[in-house]
């Protein structure tokens, strides 16, 4: 029986572990604690209302929020948060911030968040939350300006 206590106490210690490498990982990325407010913000009954800005060209607003390293940052409609990268020399170089940036994401999430990967291609990724609809999509892209960035979209999925 005495082997009990120190079973408990390995399993304790080895969750905690865990736990502390996952939050070690999210704190690498430098703009987790806002891209888990703005999945939340997705799914709040509010929606993005509280970090609405000005309105910009087209239905775009500005944002109060915007990611650390990530640019252009807003909001399209009532239910959409954009922001791009930096810009990219080749559209091989946004290829690879992509693969990067999904798995940032992924261990900034954390497990509940996974790949959709009969709506991703080549071209773009789509994480979807288990239990919530809310999806990240990461494209490579370019912008009008014919510059490679890599485009983050959060949004609220209508099934």
């Amino acid at each position: 029986m005495r082997t009990r206590p120190l079973i408990w106490a390995l399993a304790f210690a080895s969750s905690a572990a865990t736990a502390s490498a996952q939050d070690v990982g999210s704190e690498a990325v430098p703009y987790c604690a806002d891209l888990k407010r703005i999945a939340d913000l997705a799914v709040a009954r509010e929606g993005f209302a509280s970090i609405t800005g000005q309105p910009r060209e087209g239905n775009f607003f500005e944002t109060s929020v915007a990611l650390a390293g990530w640019k252009e940052c807003s909001l399209y409609g009532p239910a959409t948060y954009t922001c791009d990268s930096r810009e990219l020399g080749t559209a091989q170089d946004a290829e690879k911030v992509q693969a990067t940036t999904l798995h940032e994401i992924k261990t900034c999430l954390g497990p509940a968040w996974a790949e959709a990967k009969d709506r991703s291609s080549s071209s773009y990724v789509v994480l979807h939350h288990a239990q919530r609809p809310v999806s990240i999509t990461l494209s490579a892209d370019e912008t009008d300006k014919r510059a490679h960035v890599v485009r983050l979209i959060v949004f609220v999925r209508r099934n």
